[in-house]
């Protein structure tokens, strides 16, 4: 069957398009994005803004078209933080369903992780014992550990690049100074929750997922997208290291200029450093592997689950 995937993340609304089956490698044939930045679009009062949701409408409309014309059995829309965070989004989701016929599904954080969990699991194989995953989003972080598909512990914190991008940083390049209360802040957020994963055991690998970690371990060498993504990618903490101290100096349109960077997200890359950081600090990771599947190809797969179970 083929199924079409609508994610509207905190900068994007991505349409995922996959030929997939019950048993199969998901195979996917058509992705088009609409860079949106809808947290960006939340006003004082924590809503968001007419002008954040008439251009949510127009892309979830144009996402639901290109979705008919590619023939798509089933859409599969959801929205993560920048959504679940508005004040109104029970508003905007009822005015998302009456103007373009998408029922958008918010996910809960906790919802996000074992998603993206399963889809490591399912990409590794049982063969990996116990996995650790780290999920770096715009708007949110995202953090489990477990031996089956299922994780043991799954975390969601209020961490993500774009937040922390928008709420700590005043420069660009930023001083010193927000660079400094940063990294204590979001260590002080995983030395509060961190214990709950340490105490799940040991992991017998360590799994990084998202747009921001594969641009990071871009960054300290790890291969192209262009070799294909069965290709073995690893970020360690001192390379990682290495490139906080680079692109903390560097403004976000130099930075974009960099190979394996976003445009898009260029801005909050260093954000997403820190937490990346102080994540594989707080629960001792020195590297930690690259995996390809995420939050996506988990909805993917527990659609497929669903169908198969009648």
């Amino acid at each position: 069957m083929r199924l079409g995937v609508l994610d509207v993340g905190s900068n994007t609304v991505h349409l995922l398009v996959v030929d997939a089956h019950r048993g199969g490698h998901p195979l996917p044939t058509h992705s088009e994005k609409t860079v949106l930045r809808l947290a960006e679009h939340l006003d004082g009062s924590g809503k968001l803004s007419k002008t954040g949701a008439n251009a949510l409408v127009s892309a979830v409309a144009t996402a639901r078209r290109a979705a008919l014309e590619l023939d798509c059995d089933d859409l599969l829309a959801f929205a993560t933080s920048a959504v679940r965070d508005a004040r109104n989004s029970a508003a905007v989701l009822d005015r998302v369903r009456d103007e373009t016929g998408v029922d958008l599904q918010v996910l809960a954080g906790r919802d996000e992780a074992c998603l993206t969990f399963l889809a490591v699991r399912r990409w590794f194989g049982w063969s990996a014992g116990r996995l650790a995953v780290i999920d770096i989003g715009g708007g949110s972080l995202e953090l489990a550990s477990g031996i089956d598909e299922i994780p043991d512990v799954a975390i969601s914190l209020p961490l993500g690049a774009g937040r922390l991008t928008r709420e700590h940083f005043t420069g660009d390049p930023p001083n010193r100074s927000d660079i400094q209360a940063l990294r204590s802040y979001v260590g002080e957020q995983l030395a509060a929750r961190s214990p709950e994963l340490l105490a799940a055991g040991v992991p017998d690998r360590a799994v990084a997922t998202s747009k921001t970690l594969r641009s990071l371990a871009r960054l300290t060498g790890a291969a192209p997208s262009k070799e294909g993504m069965r290709v073995p990618r690893h970020l360690g903490l001192p390379g990682l290291r290495q490139v906080i101290g680079f692109i903390s100096r560097i403004a976000a349109e130099d930075l974009a200029e960099l190979e394996g960077v976003s445009p898009a997200r260029a801005h909050q890359l260093l954000a997403g450093a820190i937490v990346a950081e102080a994540a594989m600090e707080a629960l001792g990771l020195p590297t930690v592997e690259i995996c390809p599947w995420a939050l996506r190809e988990g909805i993917i797969l527990r659609r497929l689950d669903w169908l198969e179970g009648g």
